[in-house]
């Protein structure tokens, strides 16, 4: 049977690090949830529990501060973020094709990752980059004027640096 603490001890163990680097752990539960999301990438019920032990606090109370705040999520993320501008100026422009043409190549929807854990995709109500419109932002890297014969390129390419050693 798989134990996922066991299979993450090394994380939980830099988890343990920064809980007992808080002086004031009573007040500090959001704090440990972003730090834990950026050492798991997400926050299974696993390290909520975890977190519920560990700063003695209930589960319930962890679990809907997870499920309340939108910056947290209890399903992994891929590697590679892909967000599709769905602004009124992107969609304007196609934004609506280019997810499109995203779900259709990773055979996923807006909002879910791909089973390989490489790729996230969704749509955002905005990025602020009007005049590049319609933009893709793959992590922090931004591609504007965007075309939908464009989606293969860029899938390929972050799937390239997959394949590369070194």
């Amino acid at each position: 049977m798989y134990d996922f603490y066991l299979h993450n001890k090394q994380l939980f163990d830099q988890l343990d690090t920064f809980i007992d680097s808080l002086e004031n752990k009573d007040s500090s539960l959001i704090q440990v949830l972003h730090h834990a999301q950026g050492i798991f990438g997400y926050l299974p019920k696993e390290v909520q529990l975890y977190i519920s032990k560990r700063l003695n606090i209930a589960s319930a109370k962890v679990y809907s501060i997870v499920n309340f705040y939108s910056y947290f999520t209890t399903e992994p993320k891929g590697k590679y973020k892909i967000s599709v501008c769905l602004g009124a100026v992107c969609f304007a422009k196609g934004a609506d094709k280019i997810l499109y043409e995203f779900e259709k190549q990773l055979g996923i929807k807006a909002g879910q990752t791909s089973k390989d854990l490489l790729f996230s995709l969704d749509g955002l109500r905005c990025v602020g980059a009007c005049g590049l419109a319609p933009v893709v932002v793959v992590n922090s890297k931004v591609y504007g004027q965007f075309k939908p014969e464009q989606v293969s390129d860029v899938l390929d390419y972050y799937k390239s640096l997959e394949n590369t050693t070194i």
